[in-house]
């Protein structure tokens, strides 16, 4: 048995409980293989059973009061995956179906992600498995005060610095801060995603959306295509999805559908005016976590209860939703519709097999670590912001964001011509993305 092998075994093994780990870890270290095997250095030195394990994993319960008095126990994590190549960074989820193994996940695909935005960011995440649905801004104030509470022990502006995810918008990193700060006596960057008022970074709402098309725009280049006329079906509603949909619309394309938790949407007009997303916003705000309602709004639309967008024909599809929303089912209505190009904008939103069964069939994968990472590279920027007492314009903002996503998908398909396997955006993005962490945890030794 190979050294890689022998590693997934046994990662395998320690974490059985823990699926959607097993699925990232594995996925990124059978495409290193070529490698791994040009490096025996990093046999001797245990390199990727340190690699897939973290630096620290911070459980803690989290009690609040509901606005009815009843007191709820919520369960924390933080997950201080690698900091080789600097400071932890990731954002928090707050979802019911929040576990270890999801945080894990998610903080391993960030190492890499970090990694290749070229900044100096290690990776890390954390969360919990509390439901935002529904809940009272007092409520959400409680448990984030309460969240903190506990959080602001581990994480610090050079040591971890957390920013929002699922669940966790402006408003939940505003009182997370507010906590800290109190808690702390320090006003620094401890968080990223924060207002504009103290210390947050213009452009950096829609980051993750806009990165996530220049990546595309760059995939799409490359094969003599543009963007503008394109056809593109997006999930989600929200800040990705919106700022994915904005982004579209400014270079022309036409997006077809959004999703939610209830269903998709699909517009024949196009979600192509500025009241359409300004009502995606509004969608998000309503705290229903529901998109039917843009049917009702826009009566051309129609919405479908249940289902998922993968089976309307398009030019190019964008998943900004969720974890395995692209299966083996959906994978094979794509292929089945002429799908060419796929970019992830969501964390790991497409199975290992079906991601598989879509490039066996000619299907051009822009994977997420690489297209997604516009939103983390923007909260490195806004820690630059916070470090330096200063404040960049969105010209500024949009400029540097652009060069990081070409960058992004040049080292990409750069790294997978240098190991003989042509155009693989997927193997290209994970061997970048280690190489450089591999270096750094390299030199440091044996920690």
């Amino acid at each position: 048995m190979s050294y890689l092998q022998n590693v997934l075994e046994q990662l395998k093994e320690k974490n059985a409980e823990q699926p959607e780990f097993i699925q990232a870890a594995t996925e990124v270290l059978t495409s290193l293989e070529p490698v791994i095997a040009q490096h025996p250095e990093y046999e001797k030195a245990a390199l990727l059973e340190r690699l897939v394990e973290p630096e620290r994993t911070i459980v803690f319960r989290v009690p609040w009061v509901d606005d009815n008095g009843k007191v709820h126990v919520n369960r924390g994590f933080r997950v201080q995956f690698n900091s080789a190549i600097g400071p932890y960074k990731g954002g928090l989820r707050f979802a019911p179906n929040v576990y270890l193994g999801i945080i894990k996940f998610l903080g391993f695909e960030q190492i890499f992600k970090n990694s290749l935005t070229g900044l100096p960011i290690g990776g890390g995440k954390g969360g919990a498995d509390f439901d935002p649905t529904g809940k009272s801004d007092g409520e959400i104030m409680r448990f984030c005060q309460s969240f903190m509470t506990e959080l602001y022990h581990h994480i610090g502006a050079e040591t971890d610095v957390p920013a929002g995810d699922l669940g966790v918008g402006a408003r939940e990193i505003s009182y997370m801060f507010g906590q800290y700060k109190r808690l702390k006596n320090v006003y620094e960057g401890v968080l990223t995603g924060k207002g504009l008022p103290y210390g947050g970074l213009s452009g950096r709402t829609e980051a993750t959306g806009y990165g996530v098309v220049f990546f595309a725009r760059e995939m799409l280049k490359h094969f003599g295509e543009t963007i503008e006329g394109k056809t593109v079906v997006v999930s989600g509603f929200g800040n990705v999805s919106w700022g994915t949909v904005q982004k579209l619309n400014h270079l022309g394309a036409k997006v077809l559908t959004i999703s939610g938790p209830d269903g998709y949407i699909y517009d024949p007009d196009g979600v192509s005016t500025k009241e359409k997303e300004d009502f995606m916003l509004e969608l998000r705000a309503s705290g229903k976590n529901i998109c039917a309602p843009y049917a009702e709004k826009f009566p051309n639309a129609k919405f479908f209860p249940g289902e998922k967008p993968w089976g309307v024909k398009a030019d190019l599809y964008i998943p900004c939703a969720t974890q395995n929303e692209i299966g083996m089912k959906e994978a094979e209505v794509m292929v089945k519709n002429g799908c060419k190009f796929i970019c992830e904008a969501a964390n790991m939103p497409t199975t290992n097999d079906a991601m598989a069964y879509l490039m066996e069939n000619g299907v051009v994968f822009g994977p997420a670590k690489a297209a997604n990472a516009g939103g983390v590279a923007c909260s490195c920027i806004e820690m630059g912001q916070n470090a330096g007492h200063t404040v960049f314009s969105p010209e500024q903002v949009y400029e540097q964001l652009e060069k990081i996503m070409i960058n992004i998908h040049d080292n990409a398909a750069a790294a997978s011509e240098k190991y003989g396997l042509g155009y693989n955006l997927v193997a290209g993005a994970n061997i970048a993305g280690f190489q450089k962490v591999a270096d750094a945890m390299m030199a440091q030794g044996i920690v």
